[in-house]
């Protein structure tokens, strides 16, 4: 039986070091984001920092997605 992504996310979050940080990583991406976002004019270091945060935020979302792959296929195969 196969568990759902969602299931694993949710145990890696409660038993995953490594997972734990990259989920807290990327809350903090996208709290920055939110925090331009609602910023009335953006300059043009604030646009390039928008964009930096979004590549960073994808690739740690990335990592995460590998590890909950990666923890699907080694431990929830029954």
């Amino acid at each position: 039986m196969l568990i759902s992504p969602r299931d694993i996310r949710e145990h890696l979050m409660a038993s995953d070091t490594q997972f734990q940080q990259l989920a807290q990583e990327h809350s903090r991406y996208e709290d920055q984001l939110k925090q331009l976002s609602e910023t009335p004019y953006l300059s043009s270091e604030d646009i390039l920092r928008q964009t930096t945060l979004k590549k960073l935020k994808l690739s740690v979302k990335d990592q995460m997605e590998q590890l909950i792959a990666r923890h699907g296929q080694n431990n929830f195969r029954r």
